[in-house]
């Protein structure tokens, strides 16, 4: 019999490629931090032999969510400042905030909050925009999540940097520096065209394209936004990206709620990608992505929860649901986003968009061993008919039982292993209690 180093028996095994498929009494053999075998359990008994061998008699085993736009540290803010339009949200509640408490600290500690509640979650790959990239990278390397950890250039000044000239320098060293990490990838992140200039915009274009980076930006996220472009520049803000040659197949474009059939196209055309952010933008009334348009047109759709300050959680189940319900209203047809085209846009389209497709999304053969199961043995969930529609239209988090991100099991019996509960819970009440003074 061949050793590997876990072995994993399931009810199911939902790979996601190919599509629409589910095993029955299926195993997956890991070695080496990658699936090495897929197989019938039958089979995986009489082939290989392992020290670690889980019995998942009640569950579905299938890739690990990748979140595909987070603000991670933002979780600290959790349920601050709801119910108020985006730009007096940020303008006058989450921006003074930050000025006033942004640190290495608040960093470090939003982020482990956030990455204990996405493995929770199933969710094995994030990709982050924040300030000090440098320590949430450390975190999510401690703690051995995969991270796309984005390189972030505004204009204005924070602790981070004085100027968009020190962002990008600082993102460029960054990137260097965590070139190692197996874990860790670093796309730029210009915030938004409302908060980059031209200049730094072109320079993260040239840096892009010569050192292979996708490029991450919130784009037509509302109809202010599009407005106000529209009359301090006389143009849409992806018109003016297209010109400065930043809508591309590395482009990650998120929200985009507002979209005409010409930018549909376009970013079909070129390949570029969109995150979609059901529940963030219905919270903040930002605007309805137009999923099934741009599916249809041939674009990469993934999805994000944007950060916990305006969603207010980051459940991809959660936000697997709404985009599926959502995009059937918004396309008026209930056929428009099916169980499995949610699940792939939580998936592989994540993995598609941060240019790791190669690496994760789905349960295949020498991908990496981002494994997630999910007990469907609850009442909640059944009568069973369909897997793939159960997790997608009634499973919830706490049903995520187990994670392995590389082959390393980060979630066992709902039980993190790299975290104290109660230090997290402590670490949550402290910030709770300065912010609260700050706004009383």
């Amino acid at each position: 019999m061949q050793n590997v180093d876990t072995l994993i028996h399931a009810r199911w095994v939902i790979p996601i490629e190919p599509e629409n498929v589910v095993y029955d009494n299926y195993s997956l053999a890991i070695h080496g931090g990658k699936i090495v075998d897929l197989l019938p359990t039958e089979s995986a008994k009489q082939k290989y032999h392992s020290e670690k061998i889980v019995e998942l008699n009640d569950h579905a085993l299938l890739a690990g969510f990748v979140n595909a736009h987070t603000h991670a540290a933002m979780t600290l803010m959790r349920g601050i400042a709801d119910d108020l339009p985006l730009m007096d949200w940020l303008q006058n509640h989450i921006w003074p905030i930050e000025q006033k408490w942004m640190s290495e600290e608040f960093v470090r500690d939003g982020t482990d909050l956030a990455i204990a509640e996405m493995l929770r979650g199933g969710t094995t790959c994030f990709n982050d925009m924040y300030f000090f990239p440098d320590i949430a990278a450390q975190q999510a390397i401690k703690h051995g999540i995969r991270a796309s950890l984005g390189l972030i250039v505004i204009d204005f000044p924070t602790v981070w940097a004085q100027h968009s000239g020190e962002y990008i320098e600082k993102g460029v060293a960054l990137h260097q520096e965590l070139l190692a990490a197996e874990l860790i990838s670093t796309p730029f992140a210009p915030h938004a065209p409302y908060t980059v200039s031209d200049e730094p915009l072109k320079r993260i274009n040239e840096l892009a394209h010569k050192l292979k980076l996708p490029v991450h930006i919130h784009l037509h996220e509302t109809a202010y936004e599009v407005g106000l472009a529209l009359a301090e520049k006389g143009q849409r803000p992806m018109q003016r990206l297209h010109e400065l040659g930043l809508v591309s197949s590395s482009l990650i474009a998120v929200h985009a709620t507002q979209l005409n059939d010409e930018e549909i196209q376009l970013l079909a055309d070129v390949g570029a990608n969109i995150v979609h952010c059901p529940e963030s933008n219905l919270k903040l009334a930002s605007g309805f992505c137009p999923v099934a348009k741009c599916l249809a047109a041939g674009v990469n759709v993934a999805l994000g929860t944007d950060g916990a300050a305006s969603n207010n959680d980051l459940d991809m189940l959660g936000e697997m649901r709404t985009a599926a319900l959502l995009g059937k209203a918004v396309a008026q047809n209930a056929s428009a986003i099916p169980a499995m085209t949610a699940l792939r846009m939580a998936t592989i389209n994540g993995a598609k968009a941060l240019g790791l497709a190669d690496k994760i999304g789905s349960l295949e053969i020498g991908k990496a061993a981002d494994v997630i199961a999910i007990d469907l043995s609850e009442l909640e969930t059944q009568p069973l008919y369909c897997p793939i529609s159960q997790i997608v239209y009634a499973a919830s988090r706490h049903q995520v039982s187990d994670v392995w991100v590389a082959g390393e099991r980060l979630l066992h019996s709902r039980e993190l292993t790299t975290f104290d509960l109660t230090e997290l819970k402590a670490i949550a009440a402290k910030w709770q209690t300065r912010l609260t003074e700050k706004n009383s």
